[in-house]
C-alpha cells in the first residue's frame, strides 16, 4: 500500500545498555496472549513488577496468568493502566479502537501489535499513516507512544537475551515521539536483554513492520542502524 513520505530526522544512535535499577517500575500489558505473557516473563526476569489485563473479569484469566508468567498479577484493564508506569499494548491490531483512550491519556505506551490482513481484514484507515503504530497514536490521542518489541518473535524474546556487552547481541528499535517514552522503552529493552536502537520518530516505525528486512531478520545494533538509515534515505526521496 503506498503511504506518504516525509522529511524526517536520521535515527540517533544510543549509548549501549547502562546498569539501570528497574526493580521499582511496573510494566502493565494488555493483552495475555503468547506476546503478553512473554514480554511479562522477560520483564520480570529483568525486574520489573508486572500485571495483566484481557477482556472480561481478571478472575477469568487469573489461572493463565498464574501458569503462563508465574509472578505476574491479573488485574482488570483499568487497574492495570493505573498501577503502569509502562503500558504494553499486546492484542489483535484489529481490536485497537477497543483500547480505552481516556485511561490511556498521559501514559507511556508501547505498541507491540503488528498488521496481519489474515486476522486484521481489510483496514483501509491505514492508508493515512506511514506505520500502523501512528494510526494507534491516533486513537490514542493522550497517550504517550512508542514502537517496539513488534520485530521479535515472543519465543525468541525469552531465548535470545544477553546479557549487556555480549558481542554480536541482537538489537531491537524503538521509535517515539517522546523522548521520555523512548528513555523508558530503551531502558526496558536493554534490561530484558537487547540492544536498543533508537528508530527516531514514530512514523520511522514503518522500516520495521511485518515485511520489512528488519522485521524478518535478526540484527546487531551496526546492522539496525544501518537499515533504519537506509529506510529513512527513502522515505526523504531524492
Amino acid at each position: 500500500m503506498c503511504r506518504a513520505s516525509r522529511n524526517r530526522e536520521p535515527p540517533r544512535e544510543r549509548p549501549a545498555g547502562r546498569n539501570r535499577d528497574v526493580s521499582m517500575k511496573t510494566i502493565g500489558i494488555l493483552g495475555a496472549g503468547k506476546v503478553g505473557t512473554a514480554v511479562a516473563r522477560q520483564a520480570m526476569r529483568a525486574g520489573y513488577r508486572v500485571n495483566i489485563a484481557a477482556s472480561g473479569d481478571p478472575q477469568k484469566i487469573a489461572l493463565i496468568i498464574e501458569i503462563m508468567a508465574p509472578g505476574a498479577t491479573a488485574l482488570s484493564a483499568a487497574e492495570v493502566i493505573d498501577a503502569a508506569d509502562l503500558v504494553i499494548l499486546s492484542v489483535p491490531l484489529r481490536k485497537f479502537t477497543s483500547l480505552d483512550a481516556s485511561a490511556l491519556a498521559g501514559k507511556h505506551v508501547v505498541d507491540t501489535m503488528n498488521y496481519w490482513a489474515e486476522n486484521d481484514g481489510d483496514m483501509p484507515e491505514l492508508d493515512a499513516s506511514a506505520s500502523s503504530s501512528e494510526m494507534v497514536a491516533q486513537h490514542l490521542s493522550g497517550a504517550l507512544v512508542a514502537k517496539s518489541l513488534n520485530h521479535i518473535g515472543y519465543h525468541e524474546l525469552e531465548q535470545d537475551g544477553l546479557p549487556d556487552g555480549t558481542p554480536g547481541r541482537r538489537a531491537l528499535a524503538v521509535a517515539s515521539d517522546h523522548a521520555q517514552t523512548l528513555e523508558l522503552v530503551m531502558e526496558l529493552v536493554e534490561a530484558m536483554g537487547y540492544d536498543a536502537v533508537d528508530a527516531g520518530d514514530l512514523a520511522s516505525g514503518s522500516a520495521f513492520e511485518s515485511g520489512t528486512e528488519i522485521f524478518n531478520g535478526v540484527h546487531t545494533r551496526e546492522q539496525m542502524l544501518a537499515l533504519l538509515d537506509s529506510h529513512a534515505l527513502v522515505l526523504q526521496g531524492p
